[in-house]
């Protein structure tokens, strides 16, 4: 008797979106989205007022996923936004090792998020109140049949509802997915 996995797949809803390796951060370290399971936030010029949208995200998501190896959050940010306390505030509650705070010019990042090629909008502040989730080939991964959305490529970050019953869920499909590859790939060449 064999034991088979069947479980659903994380649906890929756009391919390739861009990198955010033309993007700096503080400490200019480079950070890619290559070969990693990211998080990605847009969270604008005024970190204040999307301070819940990052402690929902951080608790229920950062806080349960961030000792996988190849898991990040990354937050895009508009130059001049460096100083502002958000960092801080999160540090005091979390281990920041897999936040990545990464800041550019308006135009580049409502680039990348064009990449992403969603129905949602980025406001002129570069905010958006979804949460993206890429894998590691650089694939916005979502739901395209969502029972609320149909088509759901993001998480709405203001309110923790969307967050808790969703997208634990669908990282946790999409780390399955990674570990159940690694699985096949080791057994492969034990043979």
């Amino acid at each position: 008797m064999t034991g088979t996995n069947n479980f659903a797949k994380l649906s890929i809803i756009t391919e390739q979106i861009d990198d955010v390796t033309k993007f700096k951060t503080e400490d200019l370290k480079s950070v890619t989205l290559d070969d990693k399971i990211t998080v990605l936030c847009f969270f604008g010029n005024d970190l204040n007022a999307v301070k819940n949208n990052a402690l929902n995200l951080n608790e229920k998501i950062y806080k349960h996923f961030y000792k996988f190896k190849k898991f990040q959050f990354i937050a895009v940010l508009p130059n001049g936004t460096e100083t502002q306390t958000l960092k801080k505030q999160l540090g005091a509650i979390t281990d920041m090792q897999k936040w990545k705070f990464v800041f550019g010019i308006p135009e580049n990042i409502t680039q990348l998020f064009n990449s992403l090629k969603t129905s949602y909008q980025i406001d002129k502040n570069s905010y958006s109140k979804y949460a993206f989730i890429i894998d590691k080939n650089r694939s916005l991964r979502g739901r395209t049949n969502d029972k609320d959305n149909g088509l759901m490529y993001g998480y709405n970050a203001e309110t923790v509802a969307p967050i808790h019953s969703k997208m634990v869920d669908d990282v946790k499909v999409l780390i399955a997915e990674y570990r159940l590859a690694l699985k096949k790939n080791y057994i492969k060449n034990e043979k």
